[in-house]
């Protein structure tokens, strides 16, 4: 699936993912390929994407998460760095 991780300064992330979970406003949520329309408020938390054999991290706080046909979009107020868990 696409992921698509927008800062108010600038793309912070876009490529190919296996998974995510990200903070929710009411818990956290998984994506998976091929997920169902979805839209939901973000939270503050750590965003993980999983791409081939890595896991991208960023600590997000307030925007929103939308999964429309594969593609999953996250736009936050505030996106913190990004550590790789390997």
């Amino acid at each position: 699936m696409q992921v698509l991780v927008i800062s108010p300064e600038r793309t912070v992330f876009q490529g190919e993912a296996e998974s995510l979970v990200a903070p929710a406003f009411d818990g956290e949520v998984g994506i998976l390929p091929k997920h169902a329309p979805f839209m939901t408020l973000l939270g503050r938390g750590t965003l993980s994407i999983r791409e081939s054999g890595s896991v991208r991290k960023f600590g997000v706080q307030g925007g929103f998460l939308q999964v429309v046909s594969n593609t999953v979009r996250i736009v936050a107020e505030h996106i913190q760095g990004e550590s790789d868990a390997g």
